[in-house]
């Protein structure tokens, strides 16, 4: 009997030790643009996962394991990012993080899955934090891909059923980024408006190249000329700020509805012209007494003189801890298989990767820029003393959608 406890007792030391030997620090590659005139968002989002990584060590979420983020600038470029992924891969990294730019999803997502099949023991799970072109979980989702924000479709579906409750809005103009995610939120806009308010003329549509315009001008003045009441966009970064900048320089009076205001840039390019008029549908809102992570958004504020917007770091990190501890294993297949169907509870709630699709499913917000009244608004951005106020809170069953995904799982 003695043997045997003896023998117990050595073999949970040994699967402990192994744990903590193996992956006393997991590295996970951040692959984004960090130059550029994205720099600012994506140095901003390096910082988020660089802090949330940090409160998970120090409150030990992963029981044992720490975390550390490691930048790698892919310049905006899909080809870039492939190479990127290779010196991941030579460094041994086996986890990566992006958001920026549904077309570097989709070659990451692909080359992953591609690396993974041709090379067993070495696999790579990409945890995708913002690029929501809805095709990632639907016809061209994979096993190994994880998305932690909303697709586009969601949000377009909260967008557009609260901006049809407006009467007022008669005239919309469509302007977004020349590629699959700016095509998929034109797509949307259009379908769901149909079927909602089939009143709402598109007065204006336009596909620009992403990141490369510096002046807005042109497009407003299109705006001005047809009448437009209201623009939809899902730009984002220098895209959205220049285009904000533009609308307000030439005095035009339009409400924007987007899915990116609360990024880097755009509440100083707003400033007090986009007090009521400018609006965003998110995961999260710091300004909402359902929601928590005021505590986060103040120690980011501290540590970076910067604003915390990107949530879904908290969700990838408290994923992949609870994912850690329960599999006691840092192996890429164990995690991935661990992580379909996992509830965690994040800054906005639960939160559930479906397993289906590797789908995050959350509740999602619509919130307006106004000035900061110490009540419903306690918390500004970029220091202009405006931020967002809390307009609807859509509970997750609202805000989620089927899925088309033939998930192919490995054995």
């Amino acid at each position: 009997m003695n043997r045997l406890i003896r023998a117990a007792a050595l073999g949970a030391a040994t699967t402990l030790l192994a744990f903590g030997a193996q992956a006393q620090t997991v590295k996970i590659g951040f692959i984004d643009p960090l130059s550029g005139l994205m720099a600012p968002v994506g140095q901003n989002q390096l910082h988020s996962w660089q802090y949330i990584a940090e409160i998970a060590n120090q409150k030990n979420w992963a029981g044992g394991p720490k975390f550390e983020i490691v930048g790698f600038d892919n310049k905006l470029s899909p080809q870039e990012s492939l190479t990127v992924l290779k010196q991941v891969v030579d460094q041994g990294i086996r986890y990566i993080v992006q958001g920026n730019g549904s077309s570097v999803a989709l070659a990451l997502a692909d080359a992953v899955a591609k690396h993974n099949e041709r090379n067993p023991g070495k696999e790579i799970v990409y945890l995708n934090y913002a690029a929501v072109d809805p095709d990632l979980t639907n016809s061209k989702c994979n096993f190994w891909h994880f998305r932690l924000d909303a697709n586009s479709d969601m949000k377009m579906e909260a967008l557009t059923t609260f901006l049809a409750k407006d009467k007022n809005i008669k005239n919309v103009y469509l302007l977004n980024q020349n590629y699959s995610f700016g095509q998929a939120v034109a797509k949307a806009a259009k379908d769901y408006l149909a079927k909602k308010r089939p009143d709402i003329k598109i007065v204006g549509e336009d596909l620009h190249p992403l990141a490369q315009i510096k002046d807005f001008a042109p497009y407003v003045s299109k705006m001005k000329a047809a009448g437009t009441d209201t623009v939809i966009t899902g730009n984002w970064g220098s895209d959205l700020a220049l285009l904000i900048k533009a609308a307000k320089d030439a005095g035009l009076n339009a409400n924007f509805y987007t899915y990116y205001a609360a990024t880097t840039g755009v509440p100083t390019a707003m400033g007090a012209a986009g007090e009521d008029k400018v609006r965003f549908v998110g995961y999260w809102n710091v300004n909402n007494e359902k929601f928590v992570g005021a505590d986060v958004a103040m120690g980011y504020q501290k540590k970076f003189n910067d604003d915390y917007y990107t949530m879904a770091t908290y969700t990838g990190i408290a994923l992949l801890a609870k994912a850690f501890k329960e599999t006691k294993s840092t192996d890429p297949v164990k995690v991935a298989h661990a992580l379909e169907g996992m509830k965690v509870e994040s800054l906005n709630g639960e939160v559930e990767m479906r397993k289906s699709d590797h789908q995050a499913l959350q509740p999602l917000v619509v919130a307006k820029w106004v000035k900061v009244d110490g009540k419903t608004v306690k918390y500004d951005q970029e220091k202009t003393g405006y931020g967002w106020k809390t307009e609807a809170l859509l509970p997750t069953y609202l805000a989620t959608q089927p899925t088309s995904c033939q998930m192919q799982r490995p054995k």
